[in-house]
């Protein structure tokens, strides 16, 4: 039993790897893909060189990106096999369709327009090239849908029964669209935009500050915190939303987000820090709000949330780690009000170039979307636990006839790995945004499918720069 025991835990912690590693590429690809569209529309609409310019820049961070998203997201795939046997016979029926529809649609667009969107600028049209590009936006999208589709399900199931030892679709709107589907699709979608604005901003904020003060430097700036300022506060405005969504449909994990035990009568407060424990039941050191829980999760001043204690123990998610995650998000996204909130202001004062400050706390913000990102999707799936389809099966049935031994060697070869191949991606993506577009007076050439060493079915081919000299 403590060898099975041993056997889950590493198999949570090495899809866990694989995918943290994997949804800061896709995520940061989304993103790019939509602002490369929205760069290449306003250099067509207005001819000013710095939108192509941009354009072509940040077609070779999204080419990385956009590669090593690919690669990572392979792997996944196959530990649905070796680690997840039990999950893929179970729900196999459902899951299986929703990620091939992702591949048959949004892959494939991708795939299909990638070629022409990075090497064809010298081949087809400009108006060709753009609708390329938008398909490359609208195929991340696309695939998105998807993802979403599939997970939401697995967080909260409708559109089927189960036969023998899996189930079978019955509805599949039903299935697609599922209760916490458009809550988590949009919190998404947003979470992409508001990661590659605060790498676009941060980017800029680099540049700022070694002394650049050339239009295509202040234009990715300007463009980044536009963007920032619209979406941060929407996202919050989302996140409230599905919260009310999640309280209802999973109310255990809220209670574990909360660090809730005891189901309050007249009224809940919020814990806005503490540290859970699991065998006490409690929160320590507990730092509450009163009230001020129920305005939040029930929009009234005594509404009633659940405790943890009304559920089972074998049923309860471990609070002290979504508690934790949810708080770094929230946190991080309160931040990033801030900083737009502040750029708004330098703005109309005209000191948005000029303030060090800002420039240096628009730096920092840089890597705080995919910290933020990676904390949301442990609150989402920690706080899912012990449940991986939820209320329908159990995380411990999902798992494969393996040994611990297997799990812990393939995952040593997953880390070393991994720490190899995407350790050198990041770092060469970080020399990219280093080198920044083009200095004044100088033009970037635009890929071409007819360059020596180069070819339309490799992203990296885009990307000229060498990783010593970027």
């Amino acid at each position: 039993m403590q060898s099975t025991q041993e056997a889950l835990d590493l198999a949570r912690i090495q899809f866990a790897f694989t995918v943290s590693f994997h949804i800061i590429f896709p995520a940061l690809s989304i993103g790019l893909a939509s602002f490369i569209a929205v760069l290449e529309g306003a250099w067509l609409k207005t001819g000013k060189p710095v939108y192509k310019e941009l354009c072509l820049f940040w077609s070779k961070v999204f080419a990385v990106a956009f590669g090593m998203g690919v690669v990572s997201g392979v792997v996944m795939s196959y530990e649905f096999g070796t680690n997840w046997g039990g999950f893929s016979s179970f729900a196999g029926p459902i899951t299986g369709p929703l990620l091939t529809y992702e591949v048959m649609t949004a892959f494939f667009l991708e795939a299909g327009f990638l070629g022409i969107m990075l090497f064809g600028w010298n081949k087809v049209g400009r108006k060709a090239h753009f609708g390329a590009t938008l398909m490359v936006a609208i195929g991340t999208l696309i695939s998105t849908f998807w993802i979403l589709a599939s997970n939401s399900w697995m967080q909260t199931p409708q559109g089927f029964r189960i036969e023998g030892d899996h189930v079978v679709p019955v509805d599949w709107f039903a299935i697609i669209f599922n209760p916490s589907f458009p809550y988590r699709l949009t919190h998404m979608a947003i979470a992409a935009f508001i990661v590659a604005g605060l790498v676009v901003a941060a980017t800029g904020a680099w540049h700022l500050l070694k002394g650049r003060r050339d239009p295509a430097i202040k234009k990715m700036f300007s463009m980044a915190l536009w963007l920032l300022l619209v979406l941060t506060p929407v996202q919050a405005i989302v996140g409230d939303a599905h919260g009310i969504n999640t309280r209802e449909h999973q109310p255990a994990k809220i209670a574990a987000i909360e660090g809730l035990w005891d189901t309050e009568q007249g009224g809940t407060a919020l814990n806005l820090f503490g540290i859970p424990d699991m065998e006490a039941e409690t929160t320590k050191y507990a730092v509450s709000i009163p009230h001020l829980g129920s305005l939040i999760l029930t929009h009234s001043w005594d509404g009633e949330i659940r405790g943890l204690k009304s559920f089972p123990k074998e049923d309860r998610p471990n609070s002290t780690v979504v508690f934790w995650s949810f708080r770094i998000m929230a946190g991080l996204g309160v931040l990033m009000i801030a900083m737009s909130a502040a750029a708004w202001m330098l703005r109309r004062r005209g000191r948005l170039y000029e303030s060090r400050w800002f420039l240096r706390f628009t730096l920092a913000m840089g890597p705080t979307g995919f910290i933020t990102l990676l904390a949301g999707w442990v609150t989402t799936e920690a706080g899912r636990q012990p449940w991986v389809v939820y209320g329908v099966m159990r995380t411990a049935d999902a798992v494969s006839p393996v040994t611990a031994q297997q799990v812990g060697v393939s995952l040593l070869v997953f880390v070393i790995v991994y720490t190899l191949v995407f350790g050198t991606g990041i770092y060469y993506l970080l020399k990219l945004l280093k080198h920044g577009p083009a200095l004044p007076g100088t033009t970037t050439r635009a890929p071409d499918m007819d360059d020596a060493g180069h070819t339309a079915r490799r992203p990296l081919s885009a990307v000229t720069q060498s990783i010593e000299g970027a």
